[in-house]
């Protein structure tokens, strides 16, 4: 006869797991850290598509925990949560490149817009203006800003999937590390973008404001502040993929 089912401690599920590798242990560990699944999966789900099912995403990110459980080694001296995140947002993003639900049009102008930032930059030593964004591409800044609200439309770059896309798939203390080194790296860039590009960053990311609301403050449209953060995460990703490491 079965004995009662176990009842598990985090300390002891860990324990359990490591040495016996318990699949009991290991269902306990993803239903205690699935909070953790949630809450990267509302980041990025935040200013996708409607179309993108956030339910999806939380499901994709269950299989990164599932495999930051099966390889964290709780001797190495990381928090399993520092160790987890960049797998679970790894895994989620993913499941939307599977999907592919960007089209390639709005994926090509995106890869234009950020190719002109990085070779503007080298020349003029600053971030570009989008006039000389515009003039780069042969084509009016009106068009560029239809452009970039098509990227933000599209959600090609928001800063997590920057971070995501930059950070090399390690494992262990080496992955929290370079993540970490990413996000220092990426906050110093931020304090270097134009004064309205970074207040929209701040006030998006750090004081959670809607875009609506960054437009009252700025006394332009919501449209207008898509645009603009398109723009400033554009730059933040040309920097890092000049970055070394």
């Amino acid at each position: 006869m079965e004995g009662r089912p176990r009842r598990y401690t985090l300390a002891s599920a860990w324990s359990h797991w490591s040495a016996d590798r318990e699949p009991r242990a290991r269902e306990w560990l993803v239903v205690n850290y699935s909070g953790l699944v949630k809450f990267v999966a509302g980041r990025l789900a935040a200013g996708l598509p409607k179309s993108v099912d956030t339910a999806d995403l939380v499901s994709a990110g269950v299989f990164g925990l599932m495999d930051a459980i099966d390889k964290f080694d709780p001797d190495h001296g990381v928090k399993f949560e520092t160790y987890a995140v960049p797998r679970i947002r790894g895994a989620i993003l993913d499941s939307l490149r599977a999907l592919d639900w960007v089209p390639r049009s709005v994926r090509a102008r995106s890869r234009s817009v950020q190719g002109a930032i990085s070779e503007l930059e080298h020349t003029l030593g600053r971030a570009p203006t989008e006039d000389e964004i515009a003039g780069h591409l042969d084509i009016g800044v009106e068009e560029l800003q239809k452009w970039l609200s098509d990227i933000a439309a599209g959600n090609v770059g928001p800063l997590d999937h920057v971070v995501a896309d930059a950070a090399p798939r390690a494992d262990g203390a080496d992955a929290a590390l370079e993540e970490r080194t990413l996000r220092d790296h990426m906050r110093t860039e931020i304090k270097k973008l134009p004064d309205r590009e970074r207040t929209v960053l701040v006030l998006y990311y750090e004081e959670n404001l809607t875009l609506s609301e960054i437009g009252e403050v700025l006394g332009v449209t919501e449209s207008r502040v898509s645009q603009i953060h398109s723009k400033a995460v554009l730059q933040l990703r040309s920097r890092l993929a000049a970055a070394e490491f």
